[in-house]
């Protein structure tokens, strides 16, 4: 009964110091993983009219879906970008499954640190506090930029466009000239 007592301690021990050592390891996530149902992302892509020769940016990629759909159904290129390496891992993986990995690519990246200047399009699904803390450094891309996010909105800039599809809402802005 001793020996149990001893071995169920060091187990419990070393269970909490992998635990400990796993939660140091995985980045702080500002926001949770859900991912965009397939219904919701054709929307927002043909919302945003992606197109071949559009570059679109994929904010919290995630599983890579978004990025994924823009190259095979539109031919369009892409990049993702998500905190969670997991979740990068798996965007590659389905991105190689889906035969487009020569016109996508994914990055384990804080979008706060991220140059966004190379995109035509950027796709979010963040939390309002994320959009807001984001949003002077999407206002300041190129003019004509469309920005599509998922649930939620950018405070007080108005949408061009906000429609409903299978439940969920999404918005379409575009990225305004600068005023002289």
């Amino acid at each position: 009964m001793k020996t149990l007592k001893k071995l169920t301690g060091t187990l419990l021990v070393l269970f909490c110091a992998t635990a400990f050592a796993q939660a140091q390891a995985r980045p702080e996530l500002d926001v949770p993983y859900v991912p965009t149902r397939q219904t919701v992302v054709d929307a927002m892509l043909d919302m945003a009219k992606v197109k071949k020769g559009d570059v679109l940016y994929d904010l919290g990629c995630g599983d890579g879906r978004i990025v994924v759909t823009a190259a095979k159904k539109y031919g369009a290129t892409g990049k993702g970008f998500d905190i969670d390496p997991e979740r990068i891992a798996e965007a590659n993986a389905n991105a190689e499954q889906a035969g487009v990995s020569d016109k996508v690519s994914f990055e384990n990246a804080n979008l706060f640190n991220t140059d966004l200047s190379g995109a035509s399009v950027i796709t979010l699904y963040l939390l309002p506090d994320v959009n807001m803390k984001l949003r002077p450094k999407i206002m300041a891309l190129k003019p004509g930029t469309r920005i599509v996010s998922h649930a939620f909105d950018m405070g007080d800039w108005e949408p061009d466009e906000t429609k409903t599809v299978d439940g969920a809402t999404i918005y379409l802005w575009t990225v305004p000239e600068r005023k002289m």
